[in-house]
């Protein structure tokens, strides 16, 4: 159900935890019009909407729901990735991945679900079960499903709980509810108690992964593009995995060479 602009606008202050005026200053607008505009009393203008939208760091998606509401067109297109002007989108993610091999790279969209791989995919789909590799493949869910990933991490808590906050909690997107409450349910068994930090000169939680007799080492970075002007651009991310010691890195290059050619199950690049 649609609802007025103003309580839009007082819904995603309130969530990103700003005070009228916090956010009044940051758009250089008085506290006094911020409140009509919350109100009702004021009507934005389209340039007032987009500019309360990027004070608020909206997603496109949401700033064009701002306008759609003040009852202004979209400024944002929505593009399908398989038509034909989004071709360069795709062959430009195709890149990414392919150079990025042999190590494991995938393109996820607004709600982790895997839009493309590259051949390293392998070694995160390896013994899952085969619901969990059926289109659309969730990045999430495969990754702590107790019949996906979840076995075979190794910093199984730690790693939980640095997914369901950097990729959920703090993204505050409203699509994600109920799979983030699924992800919540999941039960994990016996968990391990936390393995103490040995070399505190390491900057990121690297992901701990067994694979058959070793347990390889990998550090999670995520891109997206540059000023986006649409929707869908906007809305994706390279999620790539690096080794985060020598002997991550010789394992996953063996693997690259020996393994079959051949379609990864979340659609290889």
């Amino acid at each position: 159900m649609s609802r007025p602009v103003g309580e839009l606008v007082r819904r995603w202050r309130e969530r990103r935890g700003y005070s009228q005026l916090a956010l009044a200053s940051r758009a250089e607008i008085s506290t006094r019009h911020l409140s009509f505009l919350e109100t009702g009393r004021s009507r934005p203008s389209r340039d007032m909407v987009l500019r309360l939208g990027r004070h608020l760091d909206l997603a496109l998606r949401e700033q064009n729901q701002l306008l759609l509401a003040a009852g202004y067109a979209p400024a944002y297109t929505d593009s399908p990735l398989d038509i034909a002007e989004m071709l360069p989108v795709r062959d430009a993610l195709r890149q990414i991945l392919t150079g990025h091999e042999p190590f494991p790279a995938l393109v996820v969209d607004r709600n982790w679900n895997v839009v493309l791989s590259n051949s390293g995919f392998r070694l995160f789909a390896e013994g899952a079960a085969p619901e969990l590799l059926q289109p659309p493949v969730n990045a999430l869910r495969l990754a702590l499903h107790p019949e996906g990933m979840q076995p075979r991490i190794a910093n199984f808590p730690e790693w939980r709980d640095q997914l369901l906050q950097r990729r959920v909690e703090l993204t505050a997107e409203p699509g994600l509810t109920e799979l983030y409450r699924e992800l919540l349910g999941y039960s994990s068994g016996d968990e391990p108690d936390p393995r103490p930090r040995t070399d505190h000169t390491d900057l990121t939680l690297p992901l701990r992964l067994r694979y058959r007799d070793a347990e390889l080492s990998l550090i999670c970075t995520i891109a997206t593009f540059g000023m986006p002007l649409d929707v869908t651009v906007a809305e994706l991310a390279v999620e790539a995995f690096l080794p985060a010691d020598e002997a991550t890195g010789e394992l996953l290059k063996s693997l690259h060479t020996a393994a079959p050619a051949g379609q990864d199950p979340a659609g290889a690049a």
